[in-house]
């Protein structure tokens, strides 16, 4: 199956299409909605996730809402299990930028940074920071992206290194886009374009050498610093698709303790779906490739969003579709005991009024799953619905 695109206003957002096959699904414990998203002020249609701070509040963006380009809001927990929501920033689509397409990090002063798919100085997206000041949050846009041989269209994420500079990418369909390093410089930004490649707007991941990993549709590619301020790329893996590997690469790498990198493919496999990869670092710097699942489709779940793994090795994730009512799940692959192979469990089935369209988990201390969902929630009878942040408790 190929890739699917879910349009949400005027921008397309890249959803990867990966089908798994589901064993006697196990529903979760409990599944809590933490707050309904009104498709005014508040925003409408969080589609990348959450970040958590040391409080144990939750960030992220939507695309639509606030001012009608969409804003980067606060939840924080209140008291009796309730969630209170703030909005932080809300996008005017002019120099500011316009449509989140990423989700945020933090830097150690507790600045928040993202990127915007639209608006900008040019247009085509930018880069920003938000700083909390006495009088709330104060936006800065640290570089605005030209298109051409700069990049157009940031998506899925920024990175720092070590040293305070961010990388991220950009996406161009299956045209080439970019991978970017912005350095501090003078109390500004400094944007350098560091490789250009088809990218499949899966966000990149860094290990603690300070090289980066990302995929687009065939292949995974590492960029490694040559110590002179430039960076040397290597394919370290090429899909082959059917039957036995996948095909456009749809996750960012997830890396473990020991540098393995785990990721998904939208199609390939035995039954065309996708599936569920491990990279291990070899000898003379080859890589070696296992197939953890093969996806063969069915009724359970549909689209994957971005993956998350726990200490045990377990890897959890959401199905944009698929499920009991079609609408989404939430699922485990539990790690194999002896030589078996990864179990699925499906934690849970989203039903419309509680979420639609899932994208993405996060992990907490308790093994608690905190994400988002598109759309759905209790505006579900208002063209589907304004979207949900969600919790479920294994």
């Amino acid at each position: 199956m190929t890739g699917r695109l879910l349009t949400l206003g005027s921008l397309t957002l890249v959803f990867a299409t990966l089908l798994l096959s589901a064993a006697h699904p196990v529903q979760a414990q409990t599944q809590a909605v933490l707050y309904n998203f009104t498709g005014g002020s508040d925003g409408s249609w969080p589609t990348w996730g959450l970040v958590s701070d040391r409080a144990s509040n939750l960030y992220g963006t939507t695309y639509g809402g606030g001012l009608g380009y969409g804003v980067v809001f606060e939840l924080s927990p209140g008291g009796s299990g309730s969630w209170n929501e703030t909005v932080l920033y809300s996008f005017t689509g002019g120099m500011d930028g316009a449509n989140p397409s990423s989700p945020l990090i933090f830097d150690k002063s507790g600045h928040i940074y993202g990127e915007v798919s639209y608006g900008g100085a040019l247009g085509y997206g930018a880069v920003f920071e938000l700083v909390k000041t006495k009088a709330g949050w104060t936006e800065k846009v640290l570089h605005s992206f030209a298109g051409g041989a700069d990049g157009q269209f940031p998506i899925a994420g920024l990175l720092f290194d070590a040293a305070g500079n961010l990388y991220g990418e950009t996406y161009n369909g299956w045209g080439v886009a970019t991978v970017f390093k912005m350095s501090p410089s003078h109390g500004g930004w400094t944007e350098q374009v560091i490789y250009s490649v088809v990218t499949s707007g899966a966000g990149l991941t860094m290990d603690t050498a300070g090289n980066i990993f990302g995929a687009n549709y065939s292949t995974i590619f590492e960029l490694s610093p040559n110590g002179n301020g430039g960076w040397t790329p290597t394919v370290i893996h090429t899909f082959t698709g059917y039957p036995k590997d996948g095909y456009y690469a749809s996750s960012a790498l997830v890396l473990d303790q020991a540098g393995n990198l785990y990721g998904t493919t939208a199609q390939g496999g035995r039954w065309y779906g996708g599936v569920v990869y491990k990279l291990s670092p070899g000898k003379n710097g080859q890589w070696g490739e296992r197939i953890l699942y093969t996806v063969r489709g069915g009724k359970n779940i549909g689209a994957l969003g971005e993956i998350v793994l726990d200490a045990a090795g377990n890897i959890y994730g959401t199905s944009d579709w698929g499920g009991r009512h079609a609408w989404g799940t939430v699922f485990e692959l539990a790690a194999p005991i002896g030589k078996g192979g990864y179990q699925e469990k499906i934690l849970w089935n989203f039903t419309g009024t509680d979420g639609l369209n899932p994208w993405g988990v996060i992990l907490d201390g308790a093994g608690n799953l905190y994400g988002v969902t598109a759309k759905g929630g209790s505006t579900y009878a208002d063209d589907y619905g304004y979207g949900v942040v969600f919790k479920v408790t294994p």
